[in-house]
């Protein structure tokens, strides 16, 4: 499976939050916030990381996020909190939502799991549509490398409050420069005294130079406000803005 509503479904989506490397800083997208405007929307939102934090701050954001499974843990996490949220099942290229934000954002590189240039390109003008005159986007991009070969078959493993041992590893890959794409294919476990339950997904990530990002951007309407100087960044980010307002 590539497509990320099959991919962050069943064990992945339970196993998501305790295996991830790293969380998001919700102060970065609190500036961001402050900066462009409210309200605003988290594109990819999955299981809260950082939407919930910015709902405990106060500001008004909605989230989106084409998974079913990761909104269910999401709006779980919200009544814990006591927060209440505004999320939608949608895919970031088919976004048709009733209002429309002064910032919208992505926290962490989401849009690489768009799988060609012609979703990325549907995805920005549905952005542009949903962007108030005046407001911006953040779009946080990266170029993968290939994973290590030593690290392929290597697993990372996470023993969970109940004695169960979670884990993801990589079992295969496939890098291409020529496309821009890196398949990956994760194998995701729960080990318990019951036994092991497994899973295998691909990870597709389809990754932009910022000289591509910034010519799918023109096409779809958008004006780049800031971004990376040259064309050999590996890790970037772009922020834009509705051209001609």
């Amino acid at each position: 499976m590539t497509d990320p509503a099959d991919f962050y479904t069943g064990l992945v989506a339970e196993l998501y939050a305790p295996l991830r490397s790293f969380t998001s800083d919700p102060a970065e997208y609190a500036a961001f916030i402050a900066s462009s405007g409210e309200p605003a929307l988290e594109l990819g939102c999955g299981d809260g990381d950082p939407l919930l934090d910015l709902r405990a701050l106060g500001l008004d954001v909605d989230g989106i996020d084409s998974s079913a499974d990761m909104l269910d843990r999401l709006r779980a996490a919200a009544t814990a909190r006591g927060l209440s949220v505004t999320v939608h099942q949608q895919r970031m290229e088919d976004l048709d939502l009733p209002r429309r934000y002064r910032s919208i954002f992505l926290a962490g590189a989401t849009f690489t799991l768009l799988a060609t240039d012609d979703l990325a390109l549907r995805a920005l003008r549905a952005i542009r549509a949903h962007l108030t005159d005046g407001g911006s986007v953040l779009v946080p991009l990266f170029v993968p490398a290939p994973t290590p070969a030593d690290q392929v078959g290597a697993f990372r493993s996470v023993v969970t409050d109940g004695g169960a041992t979670i884990r993801v590893g990589v079992v295969d890959e496939d890098w291409d420069a020529a496309a821009r794409t890196r398949r990956t294919t994760l194998r995701y476990e729960r080990v318990t005294e019951a036994g092991v339950e497994h899973v295998e997904r691909v990870w597709l990530l389809h990754w932009h130079t910022p000289a591509g990002f910034r010519a799918l951007a023109a096409q779809a309407g958008l004006a780049v406000l800031d971004g990376p100087d040259g064309d050999d960044a590996e890790e970037f980010t772009f922020r834009l803005g509705r051209a001609g307002t």
